[in-house]
């Protein structure tokens, strides 16, 4: 289980190889609007945060796809997401086993600021408990770790984005978004990113290096992230293999309902998490 080593983000990735788990807001104020075609590219992306917090809340799903060598496997999530309180609730179902033969349980994910809560996830964890980690203790601030990238920090990390361009218009789910691409420097990110974010993005910077993480993001004519993609790379020295992953959110139902409620203390698992 990732959450017992100091360098969770290689045996993260070492376990999805063989069908495991890739185990007040900065920067507020007015700005161009993402339907003004004559607006910098660069501004209009790094306030992509913002314009979810005003928003509120919505739905979301996730993809995470890791490749190593020929090996590549997928794993999937949907849920919902509160941009305000920075909560979210996922539910992340993992591949199958390398014989294609095992299905696995649902991991239930809560997503909060510094923190990540499983349940299902673990040997020995008892059924009805969670396992709580601090997400800036990890050396990819869980951006790949949980199988799933929080949808807030994935779009705090668009607060880094530069060399910044307009792609053209796409259609995303049956809405028209304007497509950019460019790259994220993590440290600049971190440096933007709200307080709840801020330990997570900065642990992230440390962990995968100066090396800038290419995104696309698709925004909507209000400025909401319908789609964003980041592509991860990091070096596996266990199997000395460059690993890629990339992360995608999916973003749909504005304005819906998400509650989210954090497992009280005595519901959280105090002992020590074997690998599975």
């Amino acid at each position: 289980m990732v959450v017992q080593h100091r360098r969770p983000t290689r045996r993260a990735a070492a376990a999805l190889a063989t069908a495991g788990i890739v185990a007040g807001t900065a920067g507020c104020g007015g700005g161009a609007a993402a339907g003004d075609r004559t607006a910098d590219p660069a501004r209009v992306v790094r306030q992509a945060a913002d314009r979810l917090v005003r928003e509120g809340s919505s739905q979301a799903r996730t993809s995470m796809e890791m490749a190593s060598g020929g090996t590549r496997v997928t794993v999937r999530g949907t849920g919902v997401y509160d941009y305000r309180r920075g909560l979210g609730e996922l539910k992340v179902q993992l591949p199958q086993d390398a014989a294609g033969a095992q299905e696995h349980r649902p991991i239930t994910e809560l997503l909060a600021p510094g923190a990540l809560f499983m349940k299902n996830r673990g040997a020995g964890v008892p059924a009805d408990k969670w396992v709580r980690v601090e997400t800036a203790s990890l050396t990819d601030g869980n951006l790949v770790t949980g199988g799933a990238t929080d949808p807030l920090a994935a779009a705090e990390l668009l607060r880094g984005a530069h060399a910044v361009t307009y792609v053209g218009e796409s259609d995303i789910a049956g809405v028209r978004t304007r497509h950019y691409k460019g790259t994220v420097d993590l440290l600049v990110a971190a440096k933007a990113a709200s307080a709840g974010n801020k330990g997570a993005i900065a642990a992230a910077a440390k962990g995968f290096g100066a090396s800038p993480v290419p995104f696309d993001v698709y925004l909507d004519d209000e400025g909401l992230i319908r789609k964003v993609r980041h592509r991860f790379s990091f070096a596996n020295a266990q199997e000395k293999k460059d690993v890629a992953v990339a992360s995608t959110t999916l973003l749909y139902g504005f304005g819906k309902p998400a509650s989210v409620r954090l497992p009280r203390k005595k519901d959280i698992y105090a002992g020590r998490v074997a690998e599975k």
